[in-house]
């Protein structure tokens, strides 16, 4: 006869990135954590992502950085090209004065890297990590919580909702759905002694912006690994056909570029595609002892590379406001957290699709928009500011 496990402080629903994260800060927090995963083991999928100094800030003061940046690649600068005619538009250093400026480096690095790294973690801190666990339900009431899954019942003080963007525990909170963009992604992630490339210009993250697509390549692994990522929109889903963003459309959205991008197709693959969906801000985050993260409460399109990075700021934010182990004050401690995230996060969701939009004009938004790009300034921050230096 099986027997019900111990109750823990926090139960945290999801086992990838911003689950993990939220476990681990909880866990050096002092607080017991058990985190329920539904896939057989804790791996991620997918290729490379990229860590802004938001995130670098928090990773050091977890005590991780080191093990990240090993993993990683930390680039020279974040460039853009026109994707027609492969010319320069704008570049950011991410030099000396950079770290300094934010406090933390720019890192990029393979998603299984970074989770594995998070799991060693969770490991070290003690967090009870639970695969092949269906939750169904999560009940809440002003005491605590209960998980009901397929593997039984999980008592908790409280229980985070860190099931991704198609999450099923934020139905509690809300009766949006996720919202397609139209675009979808192709990637690829392959040694760079099996490319036919010359292995030593791969030292910047490289963005090709053109008419309804964009091309982002960057070195993964120490140098070792191309990571590739292909993203445009799509014909067949306006035309509301259900099998949309194949191959086929993918070469033909890129049949217009330059030399560089079309022979970058070479190094995707075709056998998956990713379709890009996000869904609205919304302002209610939390309700008695449950609080959603991550893409749960705020997934967001790419093009700022901040998913990773606002999951790890909710978990340093929700960390903080429970203080360290002994009786805190759920509620008010989740509220707090709810009422200094939801902006920001909001924010970043937002500014995403209006930079996905300026990376896609054609005709004379593009002639614009390239322009604009070729004056600014390389160590103008207006933009970024707001970003990384909070």
């Amino acid at each position: 006869m099986n027997t019900a496990p111990d109750p823990a402080d926090v139960v945290v629903v999801g086992g990838g990135i911003g689950g993990l994260s939220t476990a681990y800060a909880l866990a050096t927090a002092g607080h017991s954590v058990r985190v329920l995963e539904r896939a057989p083991e804790f791996a991620e999928v997918g290729a490379g992502l990229q860590m802004a100094p938001n995130a670098t800030r928090i990773l050091r003061e977890w005590g991780l950085l080191d093990e990240v940046l090993e993993a990683g690649v930390t680039p020279r600068r974040l460039l853009f090209r026109d994707a027609l005619d492969g010319g320069e538009l704008t570049h950011l250093d991410l030099d000396d004065e950079f770290v300094r400026r934010y406090g933390g480096p720019y890192v990029v690095i393979h998603r299984s890297d970074l989770l594995a790294i998070l799991v060693r973690a969770c490991e070290r801190a003690g967090v009870a990590l639970v695969p092949n666990c269906q939750v169904r339900d999560v009940v809440t009431g002003p005491d605590g919580a209960t998980v009901h899954s397929n593997l039984g019942d999980y008592q908790g003080a409280l229980v985070v909702g860190a099931d991704g963007l198609r999450s099923t525990l934020r139905a509690k909170l809300s009766d949006d759905e996720p919202i397609c963009s139209g675009y979808v992604a192709y990637r690829g992630a392959f040694p760079i002694a099996d490319l036919d490339m010359d292995a030593g210009g791969l030292q910047d993250v490289v963005c090709y912006v053109g008419p309804g697509c964009h091309l982002v390549r960057y070195p993964l692994r120490r140098g070792e690994m191309l990571n590739t990522v292909a993203v445009f929109k799509s014909p067949a889903y306006e035309r509301g056909e259900e099998d949309w963003g194949g191959p086929e459309e993918l070469e033909t959205a890129f049949a217009g570029a330059c030399e560089d991008v079309r022979k970058a197709l070479a190094a995707l693959w075709r056998d998956r595609r990713w379709p890009m969906y996000d869904r609205l801000p919304i302002p209610t985050w939390t309700a008695d002892r449950f609080a959603l993260t991550g893409d749960a409460a705020h997934p967001m399109l790419q093009y700022l590379a901040q998913g990773a990075c606002q999951a790890m700021e909710d978990a340093h934010c929700l960390a903080t406001q429970l203080g360290d182990a002994g009786e805190p004050d759920w509620a008010a401690a989740t509220k707090r957290y709810e009422a200094e995230r939801t902006e920001r996060t909001a924010r970043v969701q937002s500014t995403a699709r209006v930079w996905g939009d300026i990376w896609h004009v054609d005709g004379i938004g593009r002639l614009l928009r390239n322009e604009l790009f070729r004056q600014r300034d390389p160590r103008d921050y207006t933009y970024v500011d707001w970003l990384y230096g909070q």
